[in-house]
């Protein structure tokens, strides 16, 4: 009887994404300390780099503030936006810092749950990125001649917009917010959730009361360590993506003739 030799038991889903709340009379949990610490690591590092002197070689914190300006700069502003859109660095860099803070502590002992596993985060990156790349096409563009734009897009024919312009408006104006949320929150919480079932199969096998069940325990161990590196590139590149998807965004508003 395989019950009797393997003790495997999946917590309930709700232990898995939340801490109980820090206090009775707030709403502060897991999730929210990891956010407002991350948030706070990147205000330290950018800080603590910009109070670095500019005539001494970079070094530690300025050191890697810069890398990470330039690689915003280089592989998405410049890809996406071009030379006109280096004002946006700011903004994007400190979105791309915050998603990817926030995903790094699934793999961290202890901490093992990404902010972004929760859709609150991701949800009000998105809106956050909704609104900006809205009236950054009103600002340029002005409001009418946006939303023309968006809804009557150059270059279709008048016959095609009955089909064009309700796809147009569902795309741009509704769906884009929640496919950004919902990409970034699946992709996390997926992770976080192979990480949780091959680490508590690791633990049942290795503790078997059969002990020819113990060297098995070693492959979903080898599984779990694969996955946890792999956890660190997936956290990268959902930072990415989402970044370059809103400054792919904010350009299409602000320059629709690209």
């Amino acid at each position: 009887m395989m019950s009797n030799v393997i003790a495997f038991e999946f917590p309930p889903i709700n232990e898995l994404l939340r801490w109980k709340d820090v206090w009775a009379a707030g709403s502060l949990n897991k999730v929210g300390l990891i956010a407002v610490a991350s948030a706070l690591i990147g205000i330290f590092v950018f800080m603590s780099a910009a109070n670095k002197n500019p005539k001494v070689a970079p070094t530690g914190t300025r050191n890697l503030a810069e890398v990470a300006v330039e690689f915003i700069e280089d592989n998405i502003i410049m890809q996406t936006m071009g030379r006109d859109g280096l004002g946006w660095t700011p903004f994007l860099l400190t979105l791309f810092v915050f998603i990817y803070l926030c995903n790094l502590p699934g793999i961290i002992p202890l901490l093992q749950m990404p902010a972004t596993a929760r859709m609150a985060i991701p949800m009000f990156l998105a809106v956050l990125v909704w609104v900006i790349f809205n009236f950054s096409g009103i600002k340029h563009q002005g409001f009418f001649t946006y939303f023309k734009n968006v809804l009557f897009p150059p270059g279709v024919p008048k016959a095609l917009y009955i089909l064009v312009t309700p796809i147009e408006f569902i795309s741009t104006l509704i769906v884009r917010p929640f496919s950004m949320a919902v990409r970034l929150f699946a992709n996390m919480l997926a992770g976080h959730l192979l990480l949780v079932i091959f680490a508590l199969l690791s633990e049942a096998l290795l503790q078997a009361r059969d002990k020819i069940l113990i060297p098995v325990g070693i492959l979903p161990l080898f599984m779990l360590l694969f996955l946890t590196a792999f956890e660190v590139l997936v956290g990268f590149l959902q930072a990415y993506i989402f970044t370059i998807l809103a400054a792919v965004y904010i350009a299409g508003a602000t320059h629709p003739e690209h």
